[in-house]
């Protein structure tokens, strides 16, 4: 973690103080004409990124990351929770407002293309937030031109183009820079490469960790390749249905998986020996409704190891205490829940 950090002027409570702390998160979305049902697209998440981390989500399609990040910057507003960005409560009369938040946490968008106005250059698009926060547009478009030529583009070249101009590398790269154009402290990132192909990925994501030690940056990384996930991240939190069913280091999570269902996410990976080959699926079946979720422990349903109490009571996931703690959320792992292999699995 960058001892430099402690320098940042914006930092208050210093490098043992939380870059950003969820308690309790949920926010479903009203289904019409279900009878006040609701989709509970995240229900109950809770975790700490420390400053200079990257912290990895990962699970599948549905299970509430990219809701999380909207959550986290107040783009969707959470029906309930607590969040907290270096000591100061968000939203709240004496805590930090939510422009202020957004000064120091930017996004980068999944769809490279559409996050940018079509109608406006490059450089406009970068300097559009410095400007709006108060810079003159002379040293907007300073700042415009500097990230530019960070994140790999001749801002001579690339600066006067239109999006539709770029290919899907180099829009994403000028994302980048439009986030970083505000300085912000942390820069939530979702699954900013999947869309592009595997030697592009590579570069965008060497210019990510690059630019986290130049700009001191904390990252929350969300992304459903966990082969990326791994390179990326200090630690991993797994999501499964809306909740948090582990979380812990990478080399934890990827060596000592403890819920099943980050066993199963590990096993379909794709192995590039032949002599490894998957012949039966580590998972099967489809996430459960979100509008109805299982009673109990949400992956009760597609779990092996799945007995009664896993049917009736939810299991907790634990706290942790400091970035090497390592919980699930699995009866198995509690020896007082009374599934047979609690304390063995």
């Amino acid at each position: 973690m960058p001892d430099s950090l402690a320098l940042d002027p914006r930092d208050r409570g210093g490098l043992q103080q939380p870059m950003l702390i969820a308690r309790d998160l949920r926010k479903h979305f009203p289904v019409k004409g279900s009878g006040n049902k609701s989709v509970q697209a995240v229900d109950g998440v809770s975790f700490t990124v420390d400053k200079g981390e990257t912290l990895g989500i990962v699970g599948e399609s549905g299970c509430g990351k990219s809701t999380l990040a909207r959550l986290l910057l107040h783009l969707v507003m959470p029906d309930s929770g607590e969040l907290i960005f270096d000591g100061d409560a968000v939203g709240v009369p004496d805590g930090i407002a939510v422009h202020e938040l957004r000064r120091q946490v930017q996004m980068v968008f999944q769809d490279s293309y559409s996050s940018l106005n079509p109608r406006m250059p490059i450089r406009d698009s970068v300097a559009f937030g410095p400007f709006v926060q108060g810079k003159k547009k002379d040293e907007a478009r300073h700042i415009a031109r500097d990230m530019l030529r960070r994140v790999g583009l001749d801002p001579s070249l690339f600066g006067p183009r239109y999006p539709h101009e770029l290919s899907g590398g180099q829009k994403q790269r000028v994302n980048i820079a439009r986030a970083l154009a505000t300085a912000p402290r942390m820069v939530i990132l979702d699954e900013p490469v999947s869309a592009l192909d595997k030697s592009i990925e590579a570069q965008v994501l060497n210019l990510l960790r690059a630019l986290k030690r130049q700009f001191n940056l904390t990252y929350i990384f969300i992304s459903h390749d966990l082969n990326v996930v791994q390179y990326l991240s200090d630690r991993v939190l797994v999501m499964y249905l809306g909740r948090v069913v582990e979380i812990g280091p990478i080399e934890a999570i990827f060596e000592r998986p403890l819920h099943p269902y980050t066993r199963a996410l590990l096993a379909s990976r794709p192995s590039m020996d032949p002599a490894r080959r998957i012949e039966e699926p580590p998972i099967s079946g489809d996430p459960p409704n979100p509008i109805d979720p299982p009673s109990g422990c949400r992956f009760h349903t597609r779990c092996p190891f799945a007995e009664t109490v896993c049917e009736t009571t939810d299991p907790a996931l634990g706290t942790w205490q400091g970035l090497q703690s390592h919980v699930a959320a699995c009866h198995m792992r509690d020896p007082l829940s009374g599934h047979s292999l609690s304390g063995h699995a």
